[in-house]
């Protein structure tokens, strides 16, 4: 039976390099995002390479949002997704007294919200199978303190902390559910960043930021059975920056 993965933010990025491999790996991707377009060039890009994908449209910025999402991924995959991996995100960075009430709530739906409720709507299943995998994507600003990214830092602290409770409530059912936390990457997302992506790339081990497809390989590890026995881990993959 063909493994059926659902990618969110898989238009672009993390999320797109993701989805590439995780179809090369012989899974059906369920490509979701924001924009029909990219969407469109995602899916066509995989099945030139041989891959089985297709594309949901979804902005992810309520709990409907993301029961919408869970049900067209359903359908697509004959009643049953595998893989859970929650890529969709935004990143805003700014000073604490700048922060909207309107922003303050974006950024947690999208980044907190969204992937609580698609997995409330698709582990459940899993753990009726008793098999999936869910994996997370964070960011090293979930372990300490920076000026300027407190907003976006908490959102992914907060998943840090929903895929260890996560892990605790689904893997007795088989379930495993993990995260990875990527350091400064080079993508669409922070190409504005400039020569600062640079800068604070700098100060850990590798000296530079990472690329989408090394997150990628990282993702692909957690969802697969090469780690089979990882339960409710956050694996840095940030450079070596929070070792140091």
């Amino acid at each position: 039976m063909t493994t059926t993965a659902l990618i969110t933010g898989a238009t672009s990025g993390i999320g797109r390099a993701t989805a590439e491999r995780l179809a090369a790996e012989g899974m059906h991707v369920v490509v979701s995002g924001r924009n029909a377009e990219r969407g469109a060039a995602v899916v066509r890009a995989i099945r030139a390479a041989g891959g089985t994908a297709d594309f949901v449209q979804a902005d992810l910025r309520d709990a409907t949002s993301a029961n919408e999402l869970a049900a067209a991924a359903l359908e697509i995959g004959d009643g049953r997704v595998d893989v859970i991996v929650n890529s969709a995100g935004v990143f805003p960075f700014g000073a604490t007294a700048d922060t909207t009430s309107e922003g303050f709530d974006e950024v947690y739906d999208i980044n907190v919200k969204a992937p609580y409720f698609l997995v409330a709507a698709l582990a459940p299943g899993m753990a009726e199978r008793g098999e999936g995998a869910i994996v997370n994507v964070t960011t090293m600003v979930a372990e300490f303190g920076a000026a300027g990214m407190g907003l976006y830092g908490s959102t992914k602290a907060a998943l840090v902390l929903l895929t260890k409770s996560w892990a605790a409530e689904f893997g007795p059912s088989g379930v495993r559910v993990n995260a990875v936390s990527p350091g400064p990457t080079r993508t669409e997302g922070t190409a504005a960043m400039g020569e600062s992506l640079d800068q604070l790339a700098a100060a850990g081990p590798a000296g530079r930021p990472g690329s989408a497809a090394e997150i990628a390989e990282a993702i692909v590890f957690l969802a697969t059975d090469a780690a089979s026995f990882v339960h409710g881990a956050v694996l840095p993959v940030d450079g070596g920056r929070t070792a140091v």
